[in-house]
């Protein structure tokens, strides 16, 4: 059964790295400190990824699926 619901949780990150092929975060950095003077700048990091990784991802969740034991 563990592998079972391994290969369904592997489907499913498939399935949403398909759909989404990336995200942003980001963070603040401090550009000037003079005293009561800051200036802070935030920079946009992407991070992107393939969906033919999702796709790889959701065919070996199906052959997980499909290879584990019923029962």
């Amino acid at each position: 059964m563990q592998k079972r619901a391994l290969g369904i949780a592997v489907i499913a990150i498939g399935i949403i790295m398909m759909i989404y092929t990336g995200f942003n975060y980001v963070t603040s950095e401090k550009v000037v400190d003079i005293g009561p003077i800051k200036i802070n700048a935030e920079k946009n990091h992407p991070v992107q990824w393939s969906p033919i990784v999702g796709a790889i991802l959701l065919v070996g969740g199906i052959v997980i699926v499909v290879t584990s034991k019923k029962g």
